[in-house]
Order: C-alpha cells, then sequence, then structure tokens
C-alpha cells in the first residue's frame, strides 16, 4: 500500500471519528433516559479528550507526511492540512482547558457563566470536518 493510500485511510477515520463523537455521540448522550447533565458533562470530557490525543498524534503524522511530500502537493491542499493542523493547536493549548475547567467547575456545583468558547469549539469541527473532506477529495484521484 503507497503512503497515500494510509493518509487517505488516516483522513477517513479522522473524519469519520469527528462526525462520530462531535455531531452524533455528544449531541444525543443528553438524549438518553436517566441521562443526568453532570454524568453528560463527565462522559463528554472523557471522550473530547480521548479524541483530542488521537488528533494530535494525526496531526503529527500529517505534519511529517507533509515534510516529505510538501514538493508534489498543490498549494491548496497545503493550506486544508495546515488548518487542520491550525485547529487541533487552537483546541488543545487554547477551548478544551477552558473547556475542562468550566466542566470541573460545574461538577462541583460551581455557577458558571454563559461563555462562547463551547460555540467556538463547534465552529472549529465543522471547519475540521469539511477540510478533511476536501484534503480527502483532493488526495484521492491522485492516489
Amino acid at each position: 500500500m503507497k503512503i497515500n493510500g494510509l493518509l487517505l485511510l488516516m483522513l477517513g477515520v479522522w473524519l469519520g471519528m469527528l462526525l462520530g463523537i462531535s455531531f452524533l455521540e455528544a449531541p444525543l448522550k443528553f438524549r438518553a433516559p436517566n441521562m443526568t447533565i453532570a454524568l453528560g458533562l463527565g462522559i463528554g470530557q472523557l471522550v473530547f479528550s480521548a479524541l483530542n490525543k488521537v488528533e494530535m498524534i494525526f496531526s503529527a503524522l500529517l505534519l511529517f507526511w507533509l515534510y516529505l511530500n510538501y514538493k508534489s502537493l498543490s498549494t491548496s491542499l497545503i493550506i486544508c492540512l495546515m488548518f487542520i493542523i491550525v485547529a487541533i493547536i487552537l483546541q488543545s493549548i487554547w477551548l478544551l482547558p477552558i473547556l475542562n475547567l468550566r466542566v470541573d467547575k460545574m461538577l462541583q456545583g460551581m455557577e458558571t457563566p454563559k461563555t462562547y468558547h463551547h460555540l467556538c469549539y463547534v465552529a472549529i469541527e465543522i471547519v475540521k470536518v469539511a477540510l478533511l473532506f476536501l484534503s480527502f477529495i483532493k488526495l484521492y484521484p491522485n492516489e
């Protein structure tokens, strides 16, 4: 299997994970019978922390692949892939720590004011889904 085939597989798995977790599991979890806010938040914190770790590994692999292949790639594909990496960095060092702190406070019963951070996280997830799909499509004909 060529290395591009492995990259396509990684992008497809990544896209599936994002769609399944961020846009299916996360919203549906709170509709489950007997699901409490505290339990849902705790599960969400655990799941999104694990997702972020996998995405950081995928980002490192993607960056390495870009380093090896950048001369043969279109500028638009490089931009798409780099924006995905930047999105992961933003979520990892900015949004997730803030959201985790907020969840921790809520689980301790503390009042937390509404913020825009969750909306930013969702917006970045939407952008990542679009960029992963676009990157997959751009890379596929070259395989």
